[in-house]
């Protein structure tokens, strides 16, 4: 009876400590050290990550990395569950358009110091590490970038034989590739994601660098904006399809792959959509043209990377992951997989990207020292949804000659200067 006893109270000790190695991320028995990714877009990155991990692996033996892949529709949501119940990752995949949500429940490390001293200090994108540093009230770096996005104008290349450098080109264009009844020279994205995309147009034509002034007034409403979106607007019907009143991105990929269209405003993400439609040969891309002022001028797209959370135990290792996913080679691939911006230079020159004219066209547009960058206000807990739901229906009521750009523009303005006075008084800005 007695040894019965002593081997339960053994059996007892040894699941106890088997359950805190687990829970303190040591491997079950290696002696490894485990640390948690999240990657934020789970799903068809999932592949490009296990064979990151892999090497990562082997190239450091003693620390094992566990994958979680969360669907992008939830990912902000996850998050802020998880730092409630006090459950987080040691490392995940984050985008400046929810970062000042995160830091603001302080639940991330800053990566100033780990960069200072890193061996990708120096070799990450400029444009890349300002845009995320402006996403949040400290200016701190919260998030170690690892791509990024830009908007283009793409064309068809026998309908368009040399890319427009100046807005006033590519309306000239617009009107004379038009060729009623089904020919036209441009689509709108009129419907679901309208908004970002005529915001990044406006900028581009008014040179405004700035989202709010000195007063905290939001810019969005300048005249030189209001005067682009006028002549934006005088396209639809003319030079332009009626259905685009309710373009979504699958109805405007849709239209423009029909080949009767010769000019489509997205971003570098639809690239293989139009390939399939077209042909690489047949599709070209060019940055957003310049206004009045001659000065290119683009609005940041979120900057999507890699954080590593505060209530991690192992931040060396998840620094050292995070170092990793960055370097290089690990960033080349990342991109190529993905057909984005690389955030590592040494990346951006690789052959693969000079050999793409969009991915090529769009590095050069954001390393060109004369390239004015507009990054918006994503640290606003209101902005997705004031550029979606809110003003969505009225921009469309724009298209259809039911508002004065002057009016929506005013409206749209007023929203994002009330948020960023609440937000100011909520940080103590």
């Amino acid at each position: 009876m007695k040894m019965k006893v002593a081997w339960a109270a053994l059996a007892v000790l040894a699941v106890t400590a088997t359950g805190c190695g687990s829970d303190s991320g040591s491997g079950e028995g290696s002696g490894k050290t485990t640390i948690t990714f999240w990657d934020n877009n789970g799903g068809a990155r999932t592949p490009i990550y296990q064979e990151l991990i892999k090497r990562f692996e082997a190239a450091n033996p003693s620390i094992h990395v566990e994958y979680v892949g969360v669907p992008i529709a939830s990912v902000q949501q996850k998050y802020d569950t998880a730092i409630a119940g006090g459950d987080t990752p040691d490392v995940g995949g984050v985008t400046t358009s929810y970062l000042a949500n995160l830091t603001g429940q302080q639940a991330l490390e800053p990566a100033d110091e780990w960069l200072a001293k890193s061996s990708v200090n120096g070799k990450l994108a400029t444009s890349m590490l300002d845009s995320v540093r402006k996403t949040v009230p400290d200016g701190k770096l919260y998030l170690v970038p690892g791509t990024s996005n830009m908007d283009v104008v793409w064309y068809l290349k026998d309908k368009l034989q040399q890319a427009p450098d100046t807005w006033d080109e590519f309306f000239t264009h617009a009107d004379e590739l038009t060729k009623k009844p089904d020919e036209y020279g441009y689509t709108i994205r009129g419907g679901a994601g309208s908004i970002f995309q005529i915001l990044a147009e406006m900028y581009s034509y008014s040179g405004v660098t700035e989202f709010f002034d000195a007063s905290g007034r939001s810019t969005v409403n300048d005249p030189k904006n209001v005067e682009f979106l006028t002549k934006m607007a005088g396209l639809y019907k003319k030079d332009t399809p009626e259905a685009d009143v309710t373009n979504d991105f699958p109805k405007m990929v849709a239209a423009f792959g029909t080949g009767k269209i010769a000019m489509m405003h997205h971003n570098l993400g639809s690239y293989n959509d139009h390939v399939k439609a077209h042909g690489k040969d047949k599709i070209g891309a060019f940055a957003l043209p310049t206004g009045p002022g001659g000065k290119r001028t683009i609005v940041a797209n979120p900057v999507d990377g890699f954080a590593v959370f505060k209530s991690s135990e192992h931040k060396d290792a998840a620094w050292k992951f995070v170092e990793f996913l960055v370097s290089h080679d690990s960033n080349s691939y990342w991109n190529q997989q993905t057909g984005q911006i690389p955030a590592n230079t040494e990346a951006q020159g690789d052959s693969w990207v000079q050999g793409l004219e969009h991915l090529k066209t769009a590095v050069d547009t954001l390393n060109d020292p004369n390239t004015q960058v507009v990054s918006p206000p994503y640290y606003l807990p209101q902005f997705s949804s004031i550029t979606k739901a809110d003003t969505e229906p009225l921009f469309q009521k724009v298209l259809l000659g039911q508002m004065k750009p002057q009016e929506f523009l005013d409206t749209l303005a007023q929203k994002l200067t009330d948020a960023q006075a609440e937000w100011k008084k909520a940080t103590g800005g």
